[in-house]
């Protein structure tokens, strides 16, 4: 267990590149965030986590099975594994942070996987911008319901 190691692993590697040709620039291994996540990409609000699909219990992937012997020990662990990772990204997602978890096996499609990265670190800003109009048109300020509210009353 000594040998795995949590930090410039060859999956996240390969996801660092994959973002960077993608013209995207980051930080890495932030300390001062929930769950220290993998890559950081402050200027678009987004986190990413690179989970290997064995060790984080990618859910219906073959990589994710359980060892036969000394399942009281795996389990427990693993359990203790999927908590921490969620309680991290709830507390990303509360302090306004976009979470993205790339699992171990989504490396074997890139072009699939860099249009995803695509899509979800550029595109929350790009719908807020697309919708706001609509909620600035929809919303009526206190006055003008005031002001219908006693024109409507006899």
């Amino acid at each position: 267990m000594r040998l795995v190691h949590s930090k410039n692993t060859t999956p996240e590697m390969k996801v660092r590149s994959l973002l960077h040709c993608l013209g995207f620039r980051f930080r890495l291994h932030r300390k001062d965030l929930p769950g220290n996540p993998d890559i950081v990409l402050p200027k678009h609000s987004a986190v990413v986590f690179v989970h290997g699909c064995f060790w984080h219990r990618h859910t219906g992937c073959s990589q994710a099975s359980t060892p036969a012997i000394r399942q009281d020990y795996w389990l427990p662990k693993f359990k203790r594994t999927v908590e921490r990772d969620r309680q991290s990204q709830k507390e990303l997602s509360q302090l306004g942070w976009n979470v993205l978890v790339v699992w171990e096996c989504e490396l074997r499609d890139k072009d699939r996987l860099a249009e995803r990265l695509k899509n979800a670190i550029a595109a929350p800003q790009s719908l807020y911008f697309q919708h706001s109009p609509i909620f600035q048109i929809a919303a009526e300020t206190q006055e003008t319901y005031r002001r219908n509210k006693t024109k409507n009353e006899f």
